[in-house]
């Protein structure tokens, strides 16, 4: 019998996130770990959005099962007025 692997899938989530500028405003970004991310953007590495407004906290996390799914989401919550990514903000942090 040939055994021969399916097509590798990435079993490793991707997540959308949102970091709280010092301004107040909110930076929407995907990656495979946002934890990491986030501590670059603290860095001043990653995102030329936070070279005028340090990024100060890591508000919000969905997770996707792949890349393609977390980028579809991205743009979605990048088109919301800032009062609905607020409440996104909210409903995460009662979630928690």
């Amino acid at each position: 019998m040939n055994d021969i692997a399916a097509p590798a899938t990435s079993d490793k989530p991707w997540y959308v996130y949102l970091v709280r500028a010092a301004n107040g405003s909110l930076y929407c970004g995907i990656s495979d770990d946002p934890e990491k991310r986030f501590a670059a953007h603290q860095k001043g590495q990653g995102a030329r959005y936070f070279s005028t407004s340090p990024a100060v906290a890591l508000v919000y996390v969905e997770a996707w099962p792949d890349k393609s799914q977390a980028l579809r989401h991205e743009r979605l919550i990048k088109r919301l007025r800032k009062s609905a990514k607020e409440a996104l903000v909210a409903s995460f942090v009662q979630a928690i």
